[in-house]
């Protein structure tokens, strides 16, 4: 059957065009059903059941569900129990979903591919009973709901018996779940069976929490306490949102909540260097951390300061005046220079998220209204309603946002799933990966299918193919216990005196072809994530482990860079190939220093190791006269129990003449590599930039030094690197390290992007100071590395192109993912370690060293180099009411006084850490000030220690000028290249 629709449209030359769209019908679409009898279906394909039982006690007969879209989009936490099946999605509403949500889809199709669940797909839109057409005048949304009513009745005529035929009790029912109140009494008038999502989840026997999972989407919340006024101004509608920004009197961006005041943020607005600055509840105006949103600035003479004060969220609850803004304007400053300021009117598109975090309990006895604390301070609590409050009072649990009213001070959401107990490592550590939203399920059967059979053998066409290097002296150089080894090298002397030098990576292209299900993998996880005790590959470990590994004695597939280098470390000539190789060994960095150093040894590794280091040596000095920046971060290992995994000791990652080798030569290599590929293809190449910092990154830094005597010069990098080396004090080893660590916190993100969507004089990374750089050194663990093989493998013949490959906007896009992945993969390495920092603590109270980091209003940040950790001392009056002490804080000079002591930056102080147990849901470690000693004060309050996430954060290209904290657990692979 063929329905057709025939249109006239205009086009730009003024002629009419004729346009017949053809929409085909059949009568031999399967309904799904065991019971039916009428469409023909083989038996293998039974997916709803013929009798199905009854858990419903308003609805106790034989039923199917048949669900609308909006409860798809609100209450896919309910569905993805398995209290609900039987099931039908119709196609218009799948449709629906796909287009509004891409996230619910996923999780919408994942549901269905269970075929436990028997959720059954019917195809309405070509079924000539049930397809029905738009009329005049009609909207989308009613003409969808109309064709769901359809369906609903078809299925209720198609399923009844014949007259006769079947026994009353076999008449299987269907049952329309909408929350729609329209949608809802049109299908009652129709003489359908319809009800609410929440009447009947909440009449579902055996199941206690699933009326717990609601959305509380079209909830709308009493204040407990009459005769307030709203807390939040109301959103501007999209229309004046749209009207607004079009006519400039808005701006949008996206919303970046503050980790230290959560009544502060900051809207970053492309195109505009400062952020706009938003404090206060009617500032914020209910966005949350990631929102995209509409901002109006205020009038100049209105304009703010970023707080001083660190405030956190510690309301019991008790009511809704935020009185903390009291306190928070009483911080603001006048003398210093203003930022642009203003309140947001409108939220253009939610982030929400599922976050973990804990519960806290209402102290009325059997009320089912609770608050949820989030494990990340950036997101405020929530209200969720659970039955289980008991249960999930000492569990890690999940909640999902669904809406924030006017009148209540934080969101309402929902209770997810249970996690497991807090504290328990198994359990913390799925947390930290569910929060930095980290892939970490195991691969697929499809995804495992596209690996290549064992035994793995290299054939004569693969000789053929490629450079044969077996005969060269190869060797590699890693962190002891490292499995993913992805570079090695190689260095001879020529005839003619110059060397040829040779990094050799692992040619992980060959094994994951574009389009797999691997590669697909691959793209989504961006990269491998180390945390302390174990490692999230980014491919499966018979790749990673093995076949792409550049193991010692084994032969494997390499992409090679191969340098004719004079005696001053110069490039005559570059090639690529792609290569065999046979590593001679695979050294630790101790055991390459160690034949470096023992002059004794004269085999052809050892010399290979010595000329490879005296030419690094050449490359680094030249890369800092140039203007590279050396800088620094807190960096600590732990050594942990071969059989529990638990930390035992914590050490300082010792550097040695062998780690800056390799770094150098990999630098090289990546630099050669954006050299060619750009050569070849300027619009797609895959590189990476580090924008240069705006001046007013630099304040704290400059402040700092000028306080301390030290003049910092922002000029230019090179500048800022000499400022930096001459900034040395005597009396304070670790000032110069310090200030390199406050350094680090000014820089902005290196990012990678695609060569056609970015102007040429954009390309510089400022870290590095070079004006191209990319990718090519890791591509066991970074997908970006996968991507710069495919280009080079194209532009030397040794491999052909594929249309995404060359599309810069599909690039590009590709390019953020791996942004946001790297990104994230950074903060679960550090908020491992932060968890690892507290099992290590348990039970012990040690004192250690540490130095005054920032000095603020009302605290005292400290960092502990040897944990790389650092903590807040409170300072403030209603923080340490109880100690007869007085602080003064002078903001210009950045020091707290207190009679003749003073704290300033980079200070030296001992603390006594410990770890607060005596509240199982907000566990953490505390620092109790030793020395210098105060009379009365010793025991100041302190916040978590976790390492500060900010998104101005420098993940650069080397270790000496790494942001991360830590470097991973020694058994795993942990060079930055």
């Amino acid at each position: 059957m063929l329905t057709t629709k025939t249109f006239l449209r205009k086009t730009k030359k003024g002629n009419i065009l004729k346009i017949v769209r053809e929409h085909y019908l059949r009568d031999d679409i399967w309904c799904g059903s065991s019971i039916c009898r009428k469409c023909a279906h083989q038996d293998n394909e039974l997916i709803l059941e013929k009798i199905p039982l009854s858990k419903n006690k308003i609805f106790p007969f034989p039923h199917y569900i048949l669900l609308d879209t909006c409860v798809v989009l609100n209450q896919i936490t309910v569905l993805e129990e398995d209290a609900l099946c039987n099931v039908i999605i119709l196609q218009t509403v799948l449709e629906e979903v796909k287009h509004r949500s891409s996230s619910v889809y996923k999780r919408l199709k994942d549901i269905i591919g269970n075929p436990n669940r028997k959720f059954y797909v019917f195809v309405n839109e070509h079924h000539k009973d049930t397809y029905v057409e738009r009329e005049p005048g009609e909207k989308v949304n009613d003409r969808n709901d109309r064709a769901i009513r359809v369906s609903v009745a078809w299925y209720e005529s198609h399923l009844m018996p014949n007259k006769g035929d079947r026994k009353k009790k076999d008449y299987v029912r269907v049952i329309l779940l909408t929350d729609d109140a329209e949608n809802k009494q049109k299908a009652e008038n129709d003489g359908l069976l319809v009800a609410t999502v929440g009447d009947y989840v909440r009449h579902v026997d055996n199941c206690p929490g699933l009326e717990d999972r609601l959305s509380q989407h079209n909830t709308t919340y009493e204040l407990q306490a009459g005769g307030r006024e709203p807390l939040f101004p109301s959103h501007l509608t999209p229309s004046q949102i749209h009207e607004g920004i079009k006519s400039g009197k808005l701006l949008q961006g996206s919303f970046l909540a503050s980790r230290e005041n959560f009544l502060e943020g900051q809207v970053s607005v492309e195109g505009q260097d400062k952020m706009v600055l938003v404090q206060g509840c009617v500032g914020l105006n209910r966005a949350v951390d990631g929102d995209i949103v509409a901002v109006k600035l205020l009038p100049k003479e209105e304009w703010s300061v970023p707080s001083h004060m660190v405030l956190q969220d510690e309301d019991d609850d008790s009511g809704d005046v935020l009185e903390e803004e009291d306190t928070l304007i009483k911080s603001r400053e006048t003398q210093v220079e203003k930022l642009p300021t203003g309140h947001i009117v409108g939220i253009i598109r939610r982030k929400w998220r599922q976050y973990c975090g804990i519960l806290q309990q209402n102290p009325i006895k059997g009320s089912v209204r609770h608050i949820f604390v989030p494990a990340e301070k950036k997101i405020p609590k929530v209200r969720i309603e659970t039955r289980q409050a008991d249960t999930l009072s000492n569990q890690r649990i999940v909640v999902t946002i669904d809406s924030w009213p006017r009148n209540s001070r934080y969101p309402l959401g929902h209770f997810v799933r249970a996690l497991g107990k807090i504290g328990d490592k198994d359990t913390e550590n799925e947390v930290l990966l569910l929060e930095h939203d980290v892939p970490h399920s195991k691969f697929s059967e499809t995804v495992l299918s596209c690996l290549p059979k064992l035994p793995w053998i290299i054939s004569e066409k693969d000789v053929q193919s490629r450079v044969d290097l077996r005969h060269v002296d190869i060797c590699s150089v890693d962190p002891p216990g490292c499995t993913d080894i992805d570079d090695a090298l190689h260095c001879m002397e020529l005839e003619n005196g110059n060397y040829e030098v040779g990094v050799h990576i692992a040619d992980v292209s060959h094994f994951i072809r574009s389009g797999t299900a691997i590669d697909k993998e691959a793209a989504l996880r961006a990269t491998t994530v180390y945390l302390v005790d174990k490692r999230i590959d980014m491919v499966p470990e018979l790749l990673s482990s093995n076949l792409c590994s550049l193991l010692g004695n084994e032969e494997r597939f390499a992409f090679s860079c191969i340098w004719e280098l004079t005696q001053e470390a110069e490039v005559v000539n570059t090639r690529f190939c792609k290569s065999i190789i046979r590593s001679r060994q695979a050294m630790t960095y101790e055991e390459a220093q160690m034949k470096i150093d023992d002059l004794t040894l004269q085999d052809n590794l050892s010399k290979s190791l010595r000329g490879l280091n005296s030419l690094a040596k050449i490359l680094k000095k030249r890369r800092i006269e140039n203007g590279a920046l050396v800088l620094a971060s807190p960096e600590i290992r732990f050594q942990v129990d071969s059989e529990t995994l638990d930390p035992v000791e914590v050490e300082t990652k010792k550097l040695r003449e062998t780690n800056s080798m390799v770094e150098e030569f990999m630098l090289l290599a990546n630099i050669s590599v954006a050299n060619k590929i750009l050569e070849d293809f300027p619009e797609c190449a895959m590189l990476r930039r580090h924008p240069k910092p705006p001046l007013s990154n630099f304040e704290p830094l400059v402040k700092a030094g000028r306080n301390l005597g030290f003049e910092i010069n922002i000029e230019s990098g090179k500048a800022l690197a000499l400022s930096l080396d001459n900034a040395v004090r005597p009396d304070n080893a670790f000032f110069n390290t310090m200030l390199r660590i406050l350094a680090t916190r000014c820089m902005m993100q290196a990012v990678y992007f695609a060569s056609g969507m970015v102007q040429r004089d954009e390309f510089f990374h400022y870290g590095l100071a070079v004006p191209i750089y990319t990718h090519f050194t890791s591509p066991i663990r970074r997908y970006a590395d996968i991507i710069v093989h495919r280009l080079l493998a194209v532009s030397i013949g040794a491999d052909v192109t594929y249309p995404e490959l060359l599309d810069k906007r599909k690039s590009q896009t590709l390019s953020h993912n791996l942004n946001y992945r790297n990104r994230m993969a950074q903060y679960a390495g550090r908020a491992s370690v932060a968890l690892h920092t507290h099992l290590f603590f348990r039970g012990k109270v040690q004192d250690e060293q540490g130095y005054v980091l920032y000095v603020r209003k009302n605290a005292l940040q400290i960092l502990i180099p040897k944990y790389g950790l650092e903590g807040t001392l409170y300072l403030s009056p209603h923080k340490a009411e109880k100690l007869n002490v007085t602080f003064v804080y002078n903001e210009e000079e950045q020091t707290q006084k207190c009679g003749d002591v003073s704290f300033r930056p980079f200070d030296p102080v001992t603390v006594q850490l410990s770890l607060d147990q005596s509240n199982l849901q907000h566990e953490k470690i505390i620092m109790k000030l030793v020395n210098p000693q105060i009379l009365g004060f010793s025991v100041p309050s302190v916040d978590s220690v976790k390492r500060k996430e900010s998104d101005k954060d420098l993940e650069m290209e080397i270790s000496d000028v790494s942001t991360s904290p830590v470097r991973k657990k020694s058994s795993k692979k942990q060079k930055t290249k």
